[in-house]
């Protein structure tokens, strides 16, 4: 399977959807975000995330969870809290963040499905 993508169970589950646009400059993001995905991959309840970013710092990164309560977990973790802080003080000029639960989810075109 493509490292790209992640590994998630038949659904249910949730998705946590954070789309942003970047400031000029790095200014410590590069680190932070790697730092964040690999503490997310070892929270309670997260089953993996994807990410990418366009060359004009345009990025969305998806984050899968079993439970509504892993979700409010990630989001008060002390470090996690931090990142956030500092997203919005150097490293975001607009973000949006979205939840949704997954009911169906395929892959292809091996995978074709409803």
């Amino acid at each position: 399977m493509d490292k790209a993508f992640a590994s998630t169970p038949e659904p249910p589950y949730y998705a946590v959807i954070f789309s942003a646009r970047r400031t000029e400059g790095d200014h410590g993001y590069e680190a932070m975000a790697k730092a964040m995905v690999d503490l997310a991959l070892k929270q309670p309840g997260c089953l993996g995330a994807e990410s990418t970013r366009g060359a004009d710092g345009f990025g969305i990164t998806v984050a899968y969870f079993t439970d509504e309560a892993s979700i409010a977990a990630w989001k008060a973790n002390d470090r996690h809290l931090t990142a956030q802080r500092l997203g919005q003080e150097r490293w975001y000029s607009h973000y949006e963040l979205r939840v949704a639960k997954v009911e169906r989810a395929y892959s292809g075109p091996e995978g074709r499905g409803v």
